[in-house]
């Protein structure tokens, strides 16, 4: 393909991607307020106990947040079609085996990280709760709108990029990076930052929350690890057989340079003799 060729290929998927996005914004634009309510809630629920609420620092900072949520969710919403567009375009200049990895990682990641994201967003109202509620009950809790949103966002995204950490982790060692015996020797320090990350994304007070967020990615974690097991014993076997091409059929080498293992052939120096 032509250099021409590739830029009217990459005017057409950022086209399509733009009109995506557009659609998504609108959408978004429309939910907007029943996402703002659901961002509200918890301080909703801390305001019961005391005085707390959402702040607006600036004449314009209402408009910024609604924007911002129209922008995130529009993306979040046309997801699937501008990854596709991006995917289409650099899957010809890939080779076949690029193509089964880049395929297959994409096919796990992208539900792996709505699943993270979707826990996340779960999760946060009792991190709201836990953190604001350090606070003394004759304090004021104001939120600035802005910084609540971007803490909120934020911590959706980290819970979703801890889903999709298995994934690369399998992508390393299927390239040749990361050996599937180093990724299960280091259980111990994979479940323990675990578990750190688990109690810093969810600090409740209820020790559920944690386990409720450890355990699957603990458990995606092992799945890698036995993908990636599975994978370099293949490659091994693999790479035994052609280097030694004669097991395949049963036969040592010693046995086909001797001409067969059976004991009425006669030894190869009486035959050469």
């Amino acid at each position: 393909m032509s250099v021409q060729a590739h830029l009217q290929e990459a005017h057409k998927r950022l086209l399509r991607a733009a009109v995506g996005l557009l659609i998504g914004a609108v959408i978004g634009y429309v939910l907007s307020d029943q996402v703002l309510n659901i961002l509200r809630a918890p301080i909703e629920a801390l305001a019961e106990s005391r005085n707390a609420s959402l702040n607006y620092d600036s004449v314009s900072a209402a408009f910024d947040l609604k924007m911002k949520i129209t922008l995130f969710t529009g993306v979040a919403i046309s997801s699937p079609l501008w990854l596709y567009q991006a995917f289409a375009f650099f899957l010809p200049g890939l080779n076949r085996r690029e193509k089964q990895y880049t395929l297959g990682f994409f096919l796990a990641a992208v539900p792996l990280f709505v699943a993270g994201c979707t826990t996340g967003f779960l999760l946060f109202p009792h991190i709201v709760e836990l953190l604001a509620g350090f606070g003394s009950a004759e304090d004021s809790t104001v939120l600035v709108a802005s910084y609540y949103f971007d803490f909120v966002m934020k911590l959706v995204l980290a819970v979703g990029v801890a889903f999709v950490l298995p994934v690369f982790v399998v992508l390393l060692n299927f390239i040749g990076i990361l050996p599937g015996v180093t990724i299960l020797r280091s259980w111990r320090i994979v479940i323990i930052s675990i578990l750190v990350f688990s109690a810093l994304a969810t600090p409740s007070a209820d020790i559920m929350s944690m386990f409720l967020l450890a355990i699957p990615v603990t458990g995606l974690f092992a799945i890698a690890a036995g993908i990636a097991l599975l994978h370099d014993r293949r490659i091994t076997r693999h790479a035994s057989t052609i280097e030694d091409p004669s097991s395949t059929t049963g036969i040592s080498r010693t046995e086909v340079l001797d001409g067969g293992s059976g004991s009425d052939r006669p030894p190869r120096d009486l035959v050469n003799s």
